[in-house]
C-alpha cells in the first residue's frame, strides 16, 4: 500500500527544502506526495467572504497563481532529476487558510504524515517557527508532522533524540512513526531524560521499562541530564552530539506545549537546525 505524504507549500525556499527532505526520507517507499498550496485574498476573514468568491477577478487570479506555482514545483522536480519510480505526485490548490487546508487534506486524502517547512515567505527571520508550523504541530492532532528548518541537513537521520520525563506511560501505537523512521534510516533513538529529581520513582521506572519494550526492534540508548531548563538541556544535548532529528509526543496542555508556546519557542536553538517529528498523545 502506498504511503500518503502531505507537503504544504507557499513556494518559499524553506518549503522547497521540506519537499526535498520528504523525497529523501521516503526514497525507498511507494508514496503519493500531495503538494498543497492554500490561497486566500487577505488575512481578513470578512474581506475574503465579501470580495473573494469563485468567479471574481481576485479569486481567479489567486487561483491561477497557486496552480502555476504547483506546476513549477513539478517542473523543478523533473529538471533536478528527482524522478523515482516509487513516487507519484499530485497537487492540491485550495481556497482556504493554511491550517484549515491542511486539516481538510489530511481527512480527505487519508494522509499518514505531513512534512513542512518551519516558516514561509511572510514569517519573521527573528523567530525559528512561523505561525502556521506552530498551529499545525499543536492543532492537527490526527496526523504526525515533520517540520524541517531551512538550515536542516538533507540527509537521512542517523540519530534521533527523544526527550521524556518518564512521568506518563506511552503506547506503542503512539510511537510507530518514530520506530518506522528509525528502521527506515537505520537510525539510533537517544532517549533523553531531563531530570528534576535525584532518582526515578516507581511510576517513572515502569514507564522507562515500557519504552524498552516498545523500542525493542530498534537501536536505542538512555541518557540523563540535570538541568533547570528543558529547552536548554535538549539544545545542549543535540549540539554536543550533532543529532539529526528530535521527536516529541504532543501531550495536550502538557510537556510539548511548554516547548512550543511563544515566547519560549524563540529560545530553543535546536528549532532552527534539526527537523522535528511531532506525534500525538492518542488519549487526548
Amino acid at each position: 500500500m502506498k504511503r500518503k505524504i502531505l507537503v504544504p507549500t507557499d513556494f518559499s525556499k524553506n518549503s522547497w527544502n521540506a519537499i526535498k527532505y520528504a523525497l529523501e526520507l521516503y526514497k525507498s517507499d511507494e508514496c503519493i506526495f500531495y503538494f498543497l498550496n492554500a490561497f486566500s485574498a487577505t488575512q481578513n476573514v470578512f474581506d475574503n467572504l465579501i470580495n473573494f468568491e469563485p468567479g471574481s477577478e481576485l479569486y481567479e487570479l489567486s487561483k491561477a497563481k497557486s496552480e502555476q506555482g504547483l506546476v513549477r514545483i513539478l517542473d523543478l522536480l523533473d529538471i533536478e532529476d528527482q524522478e523515482n519510480p516509487k513516487h507519484h505526485f499530485e497537487t492540491i490548490s485550495m481556497f482556504n487558510y493554511p491550517l484549515e487546508a491542511i486539516k481538510n487534506s489530511v481527512e480527505k486524502k487519508d494522509i499518514e504524515m505531513i512534512v513542512m517547512g518551519t516558516k514561509g515567505e511572510t514569517d519573521s527571520r527573528h523567530i525559528p517557527y512561523g505561525s502556521t508550523a506552530i498551529y499545525v504541530m499543536e492543532k492537527v492532532r490526527n496526523c504526525p508532522v515533520i517540520v524541517v528548518p531551512e538550515k536542516a541537513k538533507h540527509t537521512l537521520p542517523k540519530e534521533i533524540v527523544f526527550p521524556t520525563s518518564y512521568k506518563t506511560h506511552y503506547k506503542r501505537r503512539e510511537l510507530i512513526y518514530l520506530i518506522d523512521i528509525a528502521k527506515k534510516c537505520d537510525a539510533k533513538i537517544e532517549i533523553l531524560h531531563i531530570s528534576e529529581e535525584e532518582k526515578l520513582d516507581k511510576n517513572q521506572k515502569e514507564n522507562k521499562q515500557l519504552l524498552k519494550e516498545i523500542f525493542e526492534d530498534v537501536s536505542y540508548s538512555f541518557h540523563e541530564l540535570s538541568y533547570n531548563s528543558v529547552e536548554a538541556a535538549i539544545n545542549i544535548f543535540i549540539e554536543s552530539r550533532d543529532s539529526d532529528m528530535v521527536a516529541f509526543i504532543n501531550k495536550k496542555h502538557f510537556f510539548f506545549g511548554s516547548v512550543l508556546t511563544q515566547p519560549l519557542v524563540k529560545e530553543v536553538g535546536f528549532h532552527s537546525k534539526v527537523p522535528i517529528l511531532v506525534m500525538h498523545d492518542l488519549r487526548n
